[in-house]
């Protein structure tokens, strides 16, 4: 069955107007910098607690020799939840693109350090014509302006570098600096270092719509819990 594009950012866009702060559960196994994340526990119910919670969107770590995922976790997720699902991965062929349809994906992580511009733009071409929506990962201001020519639906802003494998500490700074240059309309993402609610509100504050956590909900003795505390509502003012 086709995946109707934009069912992803459309998710996120309703939490957000409905007055409450969409907050994305990145789930991966683990991470270069802080190990295990699971700790022997099933990330397919992690993913349906999450739901439980309010998460409107799910985020699935596939690339498996940094953060230990796989494509078959993905699966599980998509077909044990009712979520739209995020694969994040390194990826840069039409074949992975095909293959995220194939797994279930409603959405795609192009990161743009990763990829020549040209790459990029043939990508989230070829994402759209397969029903996925592109979420383009930057972090800095040259890749956000290379953006300015695409007719993209949602943008992230890693505050970590993906290049270094998110190997450095990172801060909200990095969205604050660069969330208003996104073209309007396009709905940001700030993703990373992220672990308490004054961070999501400096996000969104900053011209974000939506955060992305894995770690410190993943880490946190109740996940749930956790999501709830920084899923908070919107305020208009800090």
């Amino acid at each position: 069955m086709p995946i109707p594009v934009n069912n992803y950012s459309n998710a996120l866009w309703n939490q957000y107007n409905s007055g409450r702060i969409p907050v994305i559960p990145d789930l991966k196994s683990r991470s270069p910098q802080e190990g295990d994340l699971l700790q022997g526990r099933d990330p397919v119910e992690i993913a349906r607690i999450l739901g439980d919670a309010g998460a409107p969107v799910l985020s699935v770590v596939t690339e498996p020799m940094h953060f230990g995922g796989t494509t078959e976790l993905l699966q599980r997720i998509v077909r044990n939840t009712s979520l739209p699902v995020l694969r994040k991965d390194f990826i840069n062929s039409s074949d992975q693109l095909r293959e995220s349809v194939d797994l279930g994906a409603s959405a795609v992580l192009l990161i743009a350090s990763m990829l020549k511009k040209e790459q990029l733009f043939r990508l989230v071409e070829k994402a759209f014509k397969l029903g996925l929506e592109p979420l383009v990962e930057t972090h800095n201001q040259a890749e956000i302006n290379t953006m300015k020519d695409l007719q993209l639906s949602m943008i992230g802003i890693n505050n970590r570098d993906i290049v270094n494998l998110e190997m450095d500490d990172g801060s909200v700074k990095t969205t604050e600096q660069l969330a208003r240059l996104v073209n309007p309309g396009v709905l940001v993402l700030s993703e990373s270092s992220i672990s308490s609610p004054e961070e999501v509100e400096r996000a969104i504050f900053a011209g974000a719509h939506a955060v992305l956590v894995g770690t410190a909900i993943l880490q946190a003795r109740d996940p749930a819990e956790m999501y709830r505390r920084l899923s908070i509502p919107r305020r208009t003012s800090l």
